[in-house]
């Protein structure tokens, strides 16, 4: 059990640590409002950004979709032919070309995607 006693030393602390509080006129307040006010704006500031980008970029998004078809028909046909014995076979999707040849499109543009982000960090 802790000792309840004081010797010098405490009671130096103790009265050197015992004084009233200054009077800031309410900075006090003013400063712990403006930390949090700027912790809000942190907080919303990426899912704000998120909203208004995608509301931007839906339109061009959906036009991409539209010419899919048309860029799948520009690819040469050889790209896309890979042996798909790996793949599951699928009749043929909307885009007009089979289950494989999406999938190896589809990772042509993801790696695409990441070379373009790369370059663009740097």
């Amino acid at each position: 059990m802790a000792e309840k006693l004081k010797d010098a030393e405490d009671r130096l602390l103790e009265s050197m640590f015992h004084s009233q509080a200054i009077a800031d006129d309410g900075f006090s307040r003013r400063i712990v409002t403006r930390i949090r006010r700027r912790l809000w704006v942190q907080r919303l500031a990426l899912p704000i950004a998120l909203v208004i980008g995608g509301a931007i970029a839906l339109k061009p998004a959906m036009q991409l979709m539209l010419l899919m078809p048309k860029l799948l028909a520009i690819v040469p046909q050889g790209v896309l032919n890979v042996p798909a014995s790996w793949l599951p076979q699928v009749e043929a999707s909307a885009f007009g070309a089979s289950f494989p040849q999406i999938v190896v499109l589809g990772a042509m543009l993801l790696v695409a995607a990441f070379l373009g982000i790369r370059l663009l960090e740097e």
